[in-house]
């Protein structure tokens, strides 16, 4: 009897552990895996801009070039813009208001020369979107320009999913 009550256990557990192993990932058309939907809870959501300025300022510093603070005035109008996008659903550097990036950051009284404006409309990361605008000569441009020393960061999500990112640099 001791034997396979012990067989029986051993039954369980596995079976046990087996139902606790997640799904393989599933595949895309391309071979890849799908992408899991990235949810930003409120907690998460106030540490995103750090996160960001880390990822930009690691940039900054393989370039040779000085990091930046984060500005809160900054990340105001980005995170404006950001909502705004998302209400206009199209990423341009115009708000709904026909208000230019440099509109914005006077508007919340940023006291510095605002160099650029980087945008996004995406489902990703803020990490994986600082590397996408890495990866393209104007968001590149924007992100380490050696001119720059403050930086703004703001991010909308929308009920399906799909993220708005914007983020400011200034002097």
């Amino acid at each position: 009897m001791p034997m396979n009550r012990r067989t029986a256990l051993t039954m369980l557990a596995s079976t046990a552990l087996a139902a606790c192993t997640p799904p393989p990932p599933a595949i895309g058309p391309d071979g890849k895996p799908l992408p899991k939907l990235y949810r930003i809870s409120s907690a998460e959501g106030r540490q995103l801009p750090f996160r960001a300025l880390d990822a930009v300022n690691a940039l900054r510093q393989g370039a040779g070039v000085a990091p930046l603070a984060l500005d809160s005035k900054l990340s105001a109008a980005a995170e404006t813009h950001a909502r705004d996008m998302s209400l206009q659903n199209r990423p341009w550097h115009f708000g709904s208001d026909g208000s230019s990036p440099i509109d914005r950051a006077r508007r919340v009284g940023f006291d510095g020369r605002l160099l650029g404006e980087t945008i996004s409309e995406t489902y990703e990361t803020e990490l994986e979107t600082v590397a996408a605008w890495l990866e393209e000569p104007g968001p590149r441009r924007v992100l380490l320009d050696p001119n720059a020393r403050r930086m703004g960061f703001g991010y909308f999500q929308e009920p399906n999913g799909k993220i708005w990112y914007a983020l400011d640099v200034g002097t």
